[in-house]
């Protein structure tokens, strides 16, 4: 009995999951975190070129995402970039 509750617990967990990979939120955050991952291991392996390829290809996915985000929805693109410290926030 338990271990149906715990698994009907977890499959409705996957369900939400599985509806919120595609909003442009949670791809922005995938990204963010592959672009962390190779900007250090960038820094270790200076000549891998292949890499410095992917990161520009995925930097250019990510300011895609979020300049479709920032038109469509202008609250959530300021709380996403405060949230991940990605672009400085401009003082005049």
């Amino acid at each position: 009995m338990v271990k149906n509750s715990f698994i009907s617990v977890i499959s409705q967990e996957e369900k939400e999951k599985e509806e919120s990979r595609g909003s442009a939120e949670f791809q922005i955050v995938s990204f963010t975190n592959r672009i962390r991952r190779l900007t250090s291991h960038l820094e270790l392996h200076k000549k891998d070129y292949l890499s410095q390829r992917g990161l520009r290809k995925i930097l250019g996915k990510r300011q895609r995402l979020l300049s479709y985000l920032s038109k469509k929805n202008r609250i959530c693109y300021k709380e996403l970039i405060n949230r991940l410290d990605i672009r400085e926030s401009k003082t005049r």
